[in-house]
């Protein structure tokens, strides 16, 4: 087997002005950590599909989770993981906590994704 050749560059950086715009760019660690967190959140298709579904309506625990045809207690543990992430917000009625999108951010970043995913299928 042949081994692969590994390129790399003779000198230590050849565009300092470029990389000293970047690195002035560059968010700070602590946000970059936090913003790959958020990501992590959308990698899960339960929440994805909780979040379709209260893209449609504002909803209870019982009604997403009958639709969903999953427990209670499956849904509640995703809420609260999406609720952490601030990503949906909860209303409360009476002894019912009513879901729904946190805000418009959460529309366009699922929606920025689906159209991603579905340009090339067409």
């Amino acid at each position: 087997m042949e081994k692969e050749k590994i390129e790399c560059c003779e000198f230590l950086s050849i565009h300092e002005d470029i990389i000293q715009k970047v690195q002035e760019q560059m968010p700070d660690e602590e946000v970059l950590y936090d913003l790959a967190e958020l990501y992590k959140v959308f990698g899960d298709s339960t929440r994805m599909k909780i979040m379709y579904v209260l893209f449609a309506s504002e909803m209870c625990v019982c009604d997403i989770a009958q639709l969903l045809n999953m427990s209670q207690s499956a849904i509640s543990h995703q809420l609260r993981v999406l609720k952490q992430s601030k990503l949906v917000k909860a209303r409360r009625e009476g002894k019912v906590v009513f879901y729904s999108l946190a805000d418009d951010h959460v529309r366009t970043i699922v929606n920025q994704g689906m159209e991603h995913i579905l340009e090339d299928r067409c």
